[in-house]
């Protein structure tokens, strides 16, 4: 069986989701799913402390990149004993994970050297393409087919569910607090598909910094709030520590609905679509697992 080192949470999910689990002997310090994994050995870390609030971990991610220091680094040594076939990385964040040159820098070093696969999703499009991609390097196409033919098909199902709401409601998508961030990538489709309208952001685009009072400007009709990394008890705490009064009076005079983000939104992998879910609730105002009204 192929050996599978795994540095972003979406590669081990895309892997586990396609029956490949076992194959799996490294993973990065924030995959957490599914529970299976979680006793795997850690080939990642970082200097920033994930307790630390929103607006102190984006300081300290700037000040690393100032410094033009990692804000994930990779344990070589711990690879080169884990002597992988496969590492699974990706070149769409770097603060998600590490960066795609350092990994091809590891690989340089390891004899045998791994196979390495960047994944890119950028939107659901891209998504099942990286479903595609890991499937085939594991050999497991007609399993990735599949997986993404039951994805697509569950989507579709929602999105009819959806276009029956009385009306498309305009939704601002918040990803990070302190600053604003507005959700991008495959977020506008998701809410297109839960039967509403993205007010800040179009299909593929990135996520963006935002102001608050151009945020009042975009006239949306609720905010859901699907931080980054954050799942839903950390991201009720951020809200109610926020001090912004400008934030507060404009979350104030709408519904706020929050999203487990971490396990639901920010992630390229299957839960997405448990994320579209998540976000039609919200827009037929009924609260479940994974999703709240704030206020």
């Amino acid at each position: 069986m192929t050996r599978v080192v795994s540095l972003l949470p979406a590669g081990t999910e895309i892997v586990a989701a396609l029956g490949a689990a076992t194959a799996l002997v490294g993973i990065s310090h924030e995959c957490d799913y599914p529970a299976a994994v979680r006793g795997l050995p850690r080939v990642t870390a970082t200097p920033i402390d994930p307790n630390w609030p929103s607006g102190k971990i984006d300081q300290a991610v700037r000040e690393l990149g100032r410094l033009s220091r990692p804000v994930v680094a990779v344990n070589s040594e711990q690879i080169r004993r884990l002597a992988p076939d496969l590492i699974i990385s990706q070149t769409l964040c770097e603060v998600c994970a590490v960066a795609d040159g350092e990994v091809h820098r590891l690989v340089d070093i390891l004899n045998p050297a791994p196979r390495v696969v960047s994944l890119n999703a950028g939107d659901l499009a891209g998504i099942w393409r990286d479903i595609e991609t890991v499937g085939a390097e594991l050999e497991l196409q007609d399993a990735a087919r599949e997986l993404n033919l039951d994805l697509q098909d569950r989507l579709r199902r929602l999105a009819a569910q959806g276009g029956k709401l009385p009306a498309r409601r305009r939704v601002l998508t918040i990803e990070w607090l302190d600053p604003p961030f507005t959700a991008g990538h495959w977020i506008p489709e998701l809410i297109q598909i839960a039967g509403g309208r993205d007010a800040a952001a179009q299909p593929g685009q990135h996520s963006r910094r935002i102001g608050w009072e151009e945020a009042a400007r975009l006239k949306p009709d609720l905010v859901l709030v699907m931080l980054c990394g954050f799942d839903l008890e950390r991201s009720l705490k951020e809200l109610e520590a926020m001090a912004d009064s400008t934030a507060n009076d404009f979350l104030g005079s709408l519904p706020v609905w929050v999203l487990d983000g971490n396990a639901y939104t920010s992630r390229a992998g299957p839960r997405v679509v448990d994320g579209a879910n998540l976000m039609h609730l919200a827009l037929e105002n009924n609260e479940s697992d994974g999703i709240v009204r704030y206020r």
